[in-house]
């Protein structure tokens, strides 16, 4: 009866055992299941992104010399009065007026110049007046001399009286000359055509000899002194075209002037000396950039669109034989239709991303889908 009865109990436990064994061999066939496809990822290769690419074809690009500097005036003359002492009274131009040579730009009271040219004229009249009596006494005396009724000692007296008549004459005309151009020069004139950059005068001042009044640009003429590293400076000539950028983005074609034949011993730097039209908007004083083509150079001819910016910097991915990407920083040249000019940072014949750039970083792996040459390759060695 009692094995009878523990039959169920054995038969129970059986089960379980079957069950538990039955689990765990299922978990085991999981797990090694999951092992071997984790494995079988890790051995399988990743796969690239899918670009296309373009191959750099080789192109012949301006050489171009760019400097910085500050536009100036050709000539920059300091106005002042050549009298002194005088009241402005009126003053007739201001800053930024053109003024023609010769026109007035300031009048002083003349007053008492004017006083003294008629005081000094009335003593032109009075000297002549006394060397024509001087003259008549000589003649005479001369005459008397020659029929013998006068001696030499009187005829030598009248003489010299007559002579110092006429110098007396020459002094007051000297007079009078000195005192009518210090009157003319009661009116300060333009010595030069030119732009009036500065005006210090004011009516009513005391007006002092050589204090400057105003300051004048000869003909309106500026340029531009462009700074040329020493290495450079030789390949540019008198005469070459120079673009010219202001700070508020205005450009101008200039003429390069003269080239500073010595640098400077600290800086290292030379000058060129570049002409602006006068009707451009540059003004004395402003900063500008400029650059001047003074050859060719070899470079290389990609699509704009190979070119991204990282950290604001211009960089093209070049696709190496392992279909891994090197991101290279590039010196951009002119844009020709769709394409660039490399300067430097590919070579011709490699092969860069043209379509999926900006999504890559150095060291990428792709796989290229097709590869074209640029547009704009036709004209790569012509222009």
């Amino acid at each position: 009866m009692r094995a009878l009865a523990s039959a169920p109990y054995v038969s129970t436990v059986f089960k379980r055992s079957a069950s538990r064994l039955l689990l765990s061999g299922v978990l085991a066939l999981s797990v090694a299941a999951c092992s071997g496809q984790k494995g079988e990822a890790q051995k399988k290769p990743a796969e690239g992104a899918l670009v296309e690419a373009t191959l750099a074809t080789e192109a012949v690009a301006p050489l171009v010399i760019s400097g910085s500097g500050t536009v100036a005036a050709w000539q920059e003359a300091p106005i002042g009065a050549e009298v002194g002492g005088l009241t402005a009274t009126a003053v007739l131009a201001d800053e930024g007026q053109y003024v023609k040579q010769g026109q007035p730009l300031l009048k002083m009271n003349d007053a008492v110049l004017r006083a003294q040219l008629q005081q000094a004229q009335a003593g032109i009249q009075s000297a002549r007046a006394q060397a024509v009596e001087a003259e008549r006494a000589y003649q005479r005396y001369k005459e008397l001399f020659d029929k013998g009724y006068a001696s030499q000692s009187a005829l030598d007296q009248k003489e010299a009286a007559y002579k110092t008549a006429q110098a007396q004459v020459a002094t007051a005309e000297a007079s009078a000359a000195q005192a009518q151009t210090q009157l003319n020069q009661t009116v300060v004139r333009a010595p030069v055509s030119g732009l009036i950059t500065s005006r210090t005068a004011v009516a009513g001042q005391i007006v002092s000899p050589g204090t400057e009044l105003f300051r004048i640009v000869r003909d309106n003429r500026i340029e531009m002194n462009m700074e040329v590293v020493e290495t450079e400076l030789s390949a540019l000539k008198a005469g070459m075209s120079a673009t010219v950028t202001g700070e508020t983005g205005q450009t101008v074609t200039g003429t390069v002037r003269v080239v500073t034949p010595a640098v400077n011993q600290q800086t290292r730097l030379g000058y060129a000396r570049i002409s602006i039209p006068a009707d451009a908007g540059f003004k004395p004083g402003q900063f500008a950039r400029a650059s001047i083509t003074v050859g060719e150079q070899p470079a290389v001819l990609i699509p704009q669109k190979a070119v991204v910016y990282q950290q604001n910097q211009p960089v093209a991915f070049v696709v190496g034989a392992n279909n891994k990407v090197s991101g290279r920083k590039v010196k951009t040249g002119e844009r020709r239709g769709d394409a660039i000019v490399i300067a430097s940072g590919v070579s011709a014949g490699e092969k860069v991303v043209t379509s999926g750039a900006g999504f890559l970083v150095d060291g990428d792996a792709v796989r290229v889908s097709r590869t074209t040459t640029p547009a704009g390759a036709e004209k790569a060695g012509g222009q």
